[in-house]
């Protein structure tokens, strides 16, 4: 099914359509149906349906039992887990993210660039009675979270830059440019990131990079601290923070990195 078209390109005509399939599904949070599906990416349903029921077959799609609707499988996250870094930092991360979490009663997740965003590739949740967490697999905004504040700040310059700029491109609403370029060196500066959620009342996000063998940065570990109204939370923010810099720390030993190393 491919061809050869213009100037030496490529074309498979079904792979690009399992592709559309795929980033229209990554952004419907409900999923979508094969006559959705047909409607947004302006194909005939024939076209979509033979290629939607072989995705499904090979664990790529998953359809509700209930109303029919496609939604993208976690056979994607595991390949992603597979195929890069982000296998080797999770496998060094989750033993220590079991042990915080623990210690400190507060969930924790591993946030890494991916593309324009950030994404959770591990969690572990606070083991206590009450917690908050992020879903496994989520999107994360770089420039307006702690985790995103770290990957970016951490991030090699030039690097980040060209990811900054792709990313203010028509942002809506307009993003103070000379403010976030302080803060990104604050972070740089002292070496983690600290702030109030802006979504969630009560839950203070702090977050430390983590680096490799050869001093790249490959992660954020995070925590959103949920501060509890009768303030029976096992440790403080401080007390809170402090733990995580240590657990980000020993993971980026595991992974090979030295502190004598520019971070």
């Amino acid at each position: 099914m491919t061809r050869e078209g213009p100037k030496g390109s490529y074309a498979a005509p079904a792979l690009e359509k399992a592709f559309e399939i795929l980033e229209l599904l990554s952004k419907q949070n409900s999923g979508a149906t094969i006559s959705e599906m047909s409607a947004v990416l302006d194909r005939s349903v024939g076209e979509l349906f033979r290629i939607v029921i072989v995705m499904e077959r090979h664990g790529y799609l998953q359809k509700s039992p209930v109303t029919d609707r496609y939604s993208v499988a976690y056979k994607l996250l595991d390949l992603a887990f597979s195929a890069t870094p982000a296998q080797n930092v999770v496998e060094a991360a989750l033993p220590e993210m079991r042990a915080l979490a623990q210690d400190i009663e507060q969930s924790c997740h591993l946030v890494v660039i991916s593309g324009t965003q950030g994404m959770i590739v591990a969690r572990e949740e606070n083991p206590a009675t009450r917690g908050f967490a992020l879903r496994l697999g989520a999107s994360i905004d770089l420039l307006n979270s702690c985790s995103g504040h770290i990957l970016l700040a951490m991030s090699p310059p030039d690097k980040a830059e060209s990811l900054i700029d792709r990313l203010l491109r028509d942002r809506q609403p307009p993003v103070d440019v000379a403010a976030l370029q302080l803060r990104l060196k604050r972070v740089r500066t002292e070496g983690f990131d600290v702030r109030r959620s802006p979504v969630t009342f009560g839950v203070t996000d702090m977050s430390y990079p983590i680096f490799g063998f050869d001093g790249g940065l490959m992660a954020a570990l995070t925590i959103p601290f949920l501060e509890l109204i009768d303030g029976s939370q096992k440790l403080d923010a401080t007390a809170a923070r402090l733990r995580l810099g240590e657990a980000a720390a020993r993971i980026s030993d595991r992974l090979g990195h030295t502190r004598s190393q520019p971070d």
